[in-house]
């Protein structure tokens, strides 16, 4: 792998432990947020840090200006930057909806086709694309999330067979639960939009625990970063990596387990068999 990684989504989680992770193992750190005052820490620890708000293609151009006024040529790439959107889909606001695709599927893609061509160029490279277990296993009050990753899934798994001609490879992670300020947003934005609740004003506090789910017995920030920087380090990167609590069962019962037994096993464990029974 090269020496120099561009990272998206370095505020906060497992963006800014692999930006310290890298780091620490000698690589030049291009760590990017949207808000840069919350990368003043890593900044201070010697990374080298950059504004990035990913869904703005003004933002995207003048970061590609101000790596190369640095001198620094990205050939790795790790999309990380995204949120969760949690709510029914029937009861999601469609600008919500539409948001969420913005951020976790058209801006990973605005900002590899910024840095890809680089790499292309130079005939070596890495995409790192964080998807997610959930984009396996769909889940209740999750849809518009696991549909975003699902679709990073998909985009990766062809960019990965597209781009290995000109010597660039495509790794997917899908994580598990990791700690991070994940289910404190997502469980923010749900607390926010619980007005827009109807049919499912029932079930706000099941909506609230599916946007808390990922912190239950959650795998640190740092062990996640290591394993993470070894599968990147690797001599050929894997094509998907999984890490961290619920990565390996999930995508196993998703497997294994007859979808409607599938379908009433995550039925109940989010509360709508009650409004099924009327409850």
């Amino acid at each position: 792998m090269s020496r120099t990684v561009l990272i998206t989504g370095c505020s906060t989680g497992i963006g800014r432990a692999l930006a310290l992770e890298l780091h620490g193992r000698g690589l030049t750190v291009c760590a990017t947020a949207r808000r840069p005052e919350t990368l003043a820490e890593l900044h201070a620890a010697g990374l080298r840090t950059y504004a990035l708000d990913v869904c703005s293609p003004a933002s995207i151009a003048a970061l590609a200006e101000q790596l190369a006024a640095d001198g620094l040529v990205p050939d790795a790439l790790v999309n990380n930057a995204g949120y969760g959107a949690m709510g029914p889909l029937l009861e999601l606001p469609s600008d919500e909806l539409q948001r969420q695709f913005d951020t976790n599927v058209f801006a990973l893609m605005a900002v590899t086709r910024a840095f890809v061509p680089g790499m292309i160029a130079r005939r070596r490279g890495l995409v790192v694309n964080v998807g997610s277990v959930s984009g396996v296993l769909p889940t209740p009050f999750s849809g518009a999330y696991c549909a975003t990753k699902a679709a990073v899934h998909a985009l990766s798994d062809a960019l990965r067979i597209e781009l290995a001609p000109f010597g660039v490879d495509v790794l997917v992670v899908q994580p598990g639960g990791i700690e991070s300020q994940f289910g404190a947003t997502a469980g923010q934005g749900a607390s926010e939009r619980r007005g827009d609740l109807a049919l499912y004003a029932p079930l706000a506090a099941a909506i609230d625990a599916r946007a808390a789910a990922s912190q239950q017995n959650a795998t640190p920030a740092a062990e996640f970063a290591r394993q993470l920087a070894d599968a990147m380090q690797a001599g050929r990167p894997a094509p998907v990596v999984r890490i961290g609590h619920g990565s390996f069962i999930m995508p196993q019962l998703k497997r294994w387990l007859p979808t409607r037994v599938l379908d009433r096993v995550l039925a109940r464990r989010f509360g709508l068999d009650r409004l099924a029974s009327g409850d």
